[in-house]
């Protein structure tokens, strides 16, 4: 039942609210924007930072406006000297025990600290800094930890428990000695941690970041005797230009193409290329399932962090993954096998690198089994009696986020919005519409749809959009009529909602065909790697720019892309052949922790 709408007053201007909204929101619909270190509309809101506060008219103390209800004929105040007062002491109080290292510090534009701190007129502190701090947790491939750095505002505990449902970090200790921490302090690589990034995403300050390798990249373009070539994921091109300043969902595509040359790439590459690679691997796997009575329902395997939940948290369901890799493996093992044989290049001197939305592809690049090329090239060398040694032969060398190729571009002096547009090399660099929307939820299994029908019933879809699939509902299920039988499928994003299909798959009471699970909140467009302070504005922004291009592109099915169809005939041979199976497949396993 619809709650009637309350009336109340915020500085002077009367409103009608909601009564279950909570009073900063309810300022914001005044036109009164009340900050807040804590608060994350949908993820956060704890009251622990105290610089929301308000005046309310008779109340004895200040409100703190991110947990408190609005009531009738309540009078509030969101800038007066008290509460302007009462904000800067708590900023004074964070900044007491945190580092003076901003202007080297990685969130040094971005860092909620340090822009309210400006807009209070805070300069320093007053207070004595009375806490000491362990070494950052660099455990993991994919994120660094810095509990000096940590304001203890709950949002990364928050994203990690309500949204993901991994609790790999809490609050520990009490009082002066409450910390954020994994359990018994033992690193977030003995943790249940699955590397996704959404703690990074939200985090105000620099406390959990991407393990930043840009420098690495970066020296790495500067020695001549190698070959640098790198891929870029679906979901850049709709959030690259918002790291750089332009407005969210700036869609960057050709400019970045540029951006990358410049940088001094020898070849730009698409991860489109082997996204539509990906589905013609797991939409045969599908079928062969489908025909032959495998382990139904068939679930994707594109998302590493999606990977390491299902490898910690459900084990006994692997056998539901698909064998496919993800479309950034299946990359590279192409790179290194059939472009460094076509083109004549070293594969030693051979570097790829990946420009992804997603902390957890850095772990996801360092998986021992992500070495296919060198067991490829290792067995071309036995039986020409040479030996070979393992160095430099993982399939994908760097895996570097959105912010990291953003900071890469503005230390080049780049002005991206200034550059004209340019293309992708071939031969593997040609997309369908069908990758394009790999980066948003449902993206997969749309394109998945678009292939396995045409496929089957040997004739072109009647409508190409599968409008089930999309939006950012938690989950999306769909019927699809295919070939005489109607092929039942479903779609999460979140990894609590993932839970929800996971457990009805092990109670056995799923009807499903087919299952597509992203770890991020809407997708690779709301992956751990991407712009900080992610909201619902901005995903549906990333969300729109990845559809457009999705109608713009001359084909949209993955089966129609050319230079996949000739990778096929030069060199693999033919979906889920032996070829495929050695460089595209790949097996899971158990993770324990």
């Amino acid at each position: 039942m619809e709650q009637k709408l309350i009336s109340i007053s915020v500085d002077g201007k009367k409103i009608e609210v909601d009564p279950g909204m909570n009073l900063i929101d309810a300022c914001a619909l005044a036109g009164a924007s009340v900050p807040s270190l804590c608060f994350m509309k949908d993820i956060s809101a704890n009251a622990s930072c105290g610089v929301c506060v308000v005046e309310v008219e008779g109340a004895k103390a200040l409100v703190r406006s991110c947990v408190q209800k609005p009531v009738e004929g309540m009078k509030i105040r969101t800038a007066g000297p008290r509460v302007m007062s009462a904000r800067r002491t708590a900023v004074e109080l964070l900044l007491a025990n945190h580092p003076t290292d901003c202007l080297s510090c990685i969130r040094s534009g971005t860092c909620e600290l340090r822009v309210l701190a400006e807009t209070l007129g805070v300069r320093a502190s007053r207070y004595p800094k009375l806490k000491k701090f362990p070494p950052p947790d660099t455990s993991t491939e994919g994120l660094v930890r810095d509990d000096s750095k940590c304001i203890l505002c709950g949002r990364c505990v928050a994203a990690c428990a309500e949204t993901q449902s991994v609790h790999a970090i809490a609050f520990a200790g009490r009082g002066a000695r409450t910390r954020v921490t994994s359990f018994m302090d033992k690193g977030l690589a003995n943790s249940p941690c699955i590397q996704c990034g959404q703690c990074s995403v939200v985090c105000p300050t620099a406390a959990i970041t991407e393990k930043d390798q840009s420098s690495e990249v970066m020296a790495a373009l500067a020695d001549p005797r190698l070959t640098m070539i790198i891929q870029t994921a679906p979901a850049i091109r709709a959030s690259l230009g918002e790291a750089l300043g332009m407005p969210p969902g700036s869609l960057v595509t050709g400019k970045m193409v540029a951006a990358l040359r410049r940088l001094g790439f020898a070849k730009i590459f698409d991860t489109q290329f082997s996204a539509d690679l990906t589905i013609m691997e797991e939409g045969t796997e599908f079928i062969q399932r489908v025909q032959t009575g495998g382990t139904l329902p068939m679930i994707t395997s594109c998302s590493p962090g999606w990977i390491n939940f299902i490898e910690t948290f459900y084990p006994e369901l692997l056998s539901h993954l698909s064998s496919c890799k993800s479309p950034q493996q299946m990359f590279g093992a192409v790179a290194k096998t059939f472009y460094a044989q076509k083109t004549g290049i070293d594969p030693a001197s051979l570097r790829v690198v990946s420009i992804m939305p997603c902390t957890a592809k850095k772990g996801e690049a360092g998986r021992p089994e992500m070495d296919s090329a060198y067991r490829w090239w290792r067995e071309k060398a036995e039986k020409d009696g040479t030996k070979m040694s393992r160095e430099h032969y993982r399939d994908v060398d760097w895996a570097i986020t959105t912010r990291e190729l953003a900071r890469m571009i503005r230390q080049s002096a780049i002005d991206m919005a200034s550059l004209p547009e340019e293309n992708f090399d071939s031969s593997l660099g040609e997309s369908t519409g069908a990758a394009t929307i790999f980066g948003n939820t449902g993206g997969v299994m749309e394109a998945a749809l678009r292939t396995v029908y045409e496929i089957l019933e040997g004739k072109a879809l009647p409508q190409t959009d599968f409008l089930p699939v999309r939006g950012l509902q938690g989950i999306k299920t769909a019927e699809v009529p295919v070939a005489g039988m109607k092929v039942k499928v479903a779609v999460a994003h979140g990894l609590k909602n993932a839970r929800v299909l996971l457990d009805d798959i092990a109670a056995g009471k799923s009807d499903y065909h087919f299952i597509e699970v992203m770890a991020c909140p809407g997708g690779c467009i709301g992956g751990g790697g991407q712009p900080v302070l992610p909201d619902i504005g901005k995903k549906l922004a990333r969300n729109r720019s990845l559809y457009m291009e999705d109608l713009r592109l001359p084909e949209r099915k993955s089966h129609q892309n050319a230079e996949v169809s000739a990778l096929y005939k030069e060199f693999l041979g033919q979906p889920a052949g032996h070829l495929s199976h050695e460089l595209l497949h790949t097996k899971y396993k158990a993770r324990i922790v």
